[in-house]
């Protein structure tokens, strides 16, 4: 990319986990929801971004089997994919989240993807993020010097507890945030917070944890409830009633 080249939008979703407290059978991203893969409505809320973003990708472990069965037509040919993103299904994942993400971006770079593009990093199962919280992660992020992620506010009473399971403190809500994905940072940033974590042996619960261990504050950017991580096997019962109503309501979230 040319030094007068704007940045571009490029995003990692890792995949490599099996997501064992969700139940069922085999890595819950393949489970189906709605008639398909649970992450095949994650990849359809970025793919309504088309052009806007220069790559999909989808970071899975070395030796998944199971990603061309649970999602045909990912990643697009070149034909499919006139006018839109270029597709990429990468088997670099890692042992860890912060692994594959990372191992994730080296191969981006490998790609020509630059220090200054922009990434964006979302939870797999997260698949009821919209095209529109999407976008508006983006118009935030692409003026900040830092990048951030969507998160909710926290809307409960927040319970601290002791070792025997009982309340051991009530802690104040005030400015304490949920932080949900995708989160967004510069590419080249987001590399060196990671070997940095990972050098000082830093817990990375998230991308904006990598960061913030490097002295910077990531944006809060305002997401929406509907956008939680299916966790338990409660949560696919959920999500699917939340893809109903918006089929029913004729809604086209793009």
């Amino acid at each position: 990319m040319s030094p007068a080249a704007s940045p571009r939008l490029h995003v990692l979703i890792p995949a490599a986990g099996v997501g064992a407290r969700a139940g069922g059978h085999g890595p819950k991203q393949y489970q189906p929801l709605a008639g398909r893969a649970l992450v095949a409505h994650t990849l359809d809320a970025f793919r309504a971004l088309g052009a806007q973003l220069s790559t999909l990708a989808l970071v899975v472990a070395p030796e998944d089997a199971q990603a061309g069965h649970a999602l045909p037509g990912f990643p697009a040919t070149a034909q499919v994919q006139a006018g839109c993103c270029e597709e990429l299904l990468l088997r670099a994942g890692g042992a860890t989240r912060a692994d594959s993400v990372r191992q994730g971006l080296a191969a981006l770079q490998a790609r020509g993807a630059a220090a200054e593009d922009w990434v964006l990093v979302h939870d797999a199962a997260r698949c009821l993020v919209t095209p529109a919280q999407i976008r508006a992660l983006i118009a935030a992020c692409l003026p900040d010097p830092v990048g951030g992620l969507l998160a909710l506010p926290l809307p409960d009473t927040l319970k601290q507890a002791d070792a025997q399971q009982r309340v051991a403190a009530t802690l104040p809500r005030e400015r304490k945030w949920l932080a949900q994905t995708p989160q967004m940072f510069r590419i080249g940033l987001l590399a060196r917070a990671l070997d940095a974590a990972q050098h000082s042996g830093l817990p990375v619960t998230d991308e904006a944890s990598a960061v913030e261990g490097l002295g910077l504050a990531p944006l809060l950017v305002p997401g929406s409830a509907r956008n939680f991580k299916i966790t338990y096997p409660d949560d696919f019962a959920l999500a699917e009633a939340v893809l109903q109503a918006r089929q029913a309501a004729g809604a086209c979230v793009r």
